[in-house]
């Protein structure tokens, strides 16, 4: 006797609805046989890990004068909260490098002792981390 012909009996029988219980849910019975993630976290593990970081730029003598100097020609029209936008470097919280981010805005203050550039919106930028400056003076 082959195996195919031992289900002759059932296998053209209609398939079973209780009467008593309601049918599960499409989405319920498929659940059941979802994969199991054994290991927790390694998904986001991967992705942090396959995140990119960039490396901090060093300025050179050259560079650092300019920037110097466009501190000082901002630092003499403060008071007319000069519109500015900056690069800087974010230190990433997680792993080695960062990300240069830029910020524009209407300046505030400049704080020479914590170093740091406020905005009008209460931001505030790490003067050291400051690879470029552009200003605009004239904007109102």
């Amino acid at each position: 006797m082959r195996s195919e012909d031992s289900y002759d009996d059932i296998i053209n029988l209609p398939h079973h609805i209780s009467l008593k219980r309601p049918q599960m849910p499409m989405h319920d019975r498929a659940a059941q046989f979802s994969p199991f993630a054994a290991l927790t976290g390694y998904d986001e593990a991967i992705k942090e890990e396959g995140r990119l970081t960039s490396g901090r730029i060093e300025l050179g003598e050259y560079e650092t004068e300019l920037l110097d100097r466009s501190l000082r020609d901002i630092l003499e029209h403060i008071d007319e909260r000069p519109y500015i936008s900056v690069i800087y470097f974010e230190p990433d919280e997680r792993k080695s490098g960062g990300a240069y981010m830029e910020k524009s805005g209407r300046l505030k203050r400049i704080d020479e002792y914590e170093r740091k550039l406020y905005f009008t919106d209460g931001t505030g930028v790490d003067m050291d981390s400051v690879i470029e400056i552009n200003q605009d003076l004239i904007r109102i």
